[in-house]
């Protein structure tokens, strides 16, 4: 953990001029199991400090891999150098951002540190349990990630802050023949914000998603290809919530809109089901913590909720100070940067679409013909809201009744299109807390959603 030795140094800060100094460390643990063997024993710290400091318009930015009072003192003079330096090819005067009242935010939970040996014998128990249950598998992966950070937040005229993020998760992968030959795989993930103690104190909830994906991957070994087409699909939570970030919460980050993003000039217009509505929650969500809580960003604003589509009308956008400013409204601490070198950028936090009152059930049995969606593996989107996601785990749906696995395929379509086909939303929220958004620097996010009803494009063989 680092220390608190940079608060004096707000004395360092130009008069009148917006600052902002950051202390932070990244550390990663990482150990990887593969056929029993370990392949993979890792554990790095990264730290240093940087500022930011917003003067006539222009930001000026430096950093430093050195967490130390005495960078502390360069990085400012450097990042105020940089700005008085960048301001004479500023095209014209802007005004200074409006201040932000101030107080002190601290996270709720800080970082514990566990020996790589505990780490790796709780790898070991995993992988013998699977080598146990799982007797038709022909290859087995087990790790363990922790990726955390912790920073100190300082400010001129915002808000101060010393927050930190521990998350960690055990992640199986199992691999085994299909009837064809080929090889099927699936993947499950156990864990989320906290650490060791907080999720592995003890592994029957690991146990438990490897007996489940064990028998999915069982299905799946039989399974058949999906039937390419414009289908009547059930997407479950994952795939609803990385529909949720990749294709709608990228568009909305105010940057992007800049760029030319499909949302922008539908702000207040409808752009999806009277059913969706879609928020990016900050650390609470219905009485509880998010799945990853943050209390205030690099900038020193508190953060709030940010609600994005309502109702199906698209509401607000995501923003930093700046573009709060341009945009006339008020910021909600989405910027955030993910290591000491990282200026900060809009970035989601905990994004999910809104439960509806239709029971999971209730929403199989009303499809004639067509597929449940349970997971996906990767997928991309673009600021037109076109999307391409691969479906790693599904089965079909005839007359009203889940049949037979499907094989992997991809689904596609423009992310407004899709949300305006929803007609049912199951009434259960499940959130995945693993998300690492890769917006230039990559950011630790969690999505989430409940089960939707709707109309896309799926792939064949």
């Amino acid at each position: 953990m680092i220390s608190d030795i940079l608060g004096s140094k707000k004395s360092c800060f130009e008069t009148g001029v917006q600052s902002v100094l950051r202390g932070q460390e990244n550390r990663l643990r990482l150990a990887v199991l593969h056929q029993g063997i370990l392949t993979t024993n890792q554990r790095s710290e990264e730290n240093g400090v940087c500022a930011i400091v917003y003067k006539n318009g222009v930001k000026g930015f430096s950093s430093m891999a050195e967490f130390s009072e005495e960078a502390a003192e360069k990085v400012i003079k450097a990042a105020t150098e940089n700005a008085n330096y960048l301001r004479k090819y500023a095209s014209s005067e802007k005004v200074a951002l409006p201040p932000i009242n101030s107080q002190l935010i601290n996270s709720k939970r800080f970082i514990i540190d566990f020996e790589q040996k505990r780490i790796i014998d709780l790898l070991k128990q995993v992988d013998d349990y699977v080598v146990a249950h799982c007797p038709k598998i022909t290859s087995r992966t087990v790790n363990y990630r922790e990726d955390t950070m912790e920073k100190y937040i300082y400010t001129s005229d915002a808000c101060d802050g010393h927050v930190a993020y521990p998350r960690c998760r055990i992640a199986v992968c199992l691999k085994m023949p299909a009837k064809d030959g080929s090889t099927v795989e699936l993947f499950e993930l156990v864990g989320g914000f906290g650490n060791i103690e907080d999720h592995f104190k003890s592994l029957d909830k690991v146990y438990e998603k490897v007996d489940h994906i064990y028998k999915a991957l069982c299905d799946k070994a039989e399974g058949v290809y999906a039937e390419a087409g414009y289908k009547t699909v059930i997407l479950d939570p994952r795939v609803a919530g990385m529909i949720a970030h990749e294709a709608i919460g990228h568009t909305v980050e105010a940057d992007l809109v800049m760029g030319g993003s499909v949302a922008g000039p539908n702000l207040g217009k409808k752009v999806a089901s009277d059913k969706i509505s879609i928020v990016d929650y900050a650390y609470t969500y219905q009485d509880g913590q998010t799945p990853l809580p943050v209390y205030i960003d690099d900038e020193g604003v508190p953060a709030e909720d940010a609600v994005l589509v309502d109702k199906g009308v698209l509401t607000g956008f995501m923003h930093n100070r700046e573009t709060a400013l341009k945009y006339g409204v008020k910021p909600q601490g989405n910027a955030r940067g993910y290591a000491f070198s990282d200026e900060p950028l809009i970035r989601m936090r905990n994004t999910t679409v809104l439960p509806g009152q239709d029971k999971l059930e209730d929403m199989i049995a009303s499809v004639e013909d067509g597929y449940y969606l349970i997971d996906t593996g990767n997928g991309q989107a673009d600021l037109t809201g076109e999307f391409m996601f691969g479906i790693t785990a599904g089965y079909e749906i005839k007359k009203g009744k889940l049949g037979r696995a499907i094989l992997d395929t991809t689904v596609s379509g423009i992310a407004f299109d899709m949300l305006n086909t929803v007609d049912m939303v199951s009434d259960e929220v499940s959130w995945s807390p693993f998300g690492t958004c890769g917006k230039k620097q990559p950011m630790a996010v969690s999505m989430g959603g409940p089960a939707i009803k709707c109309k896309i494009n799926i792939g064949g063989r």
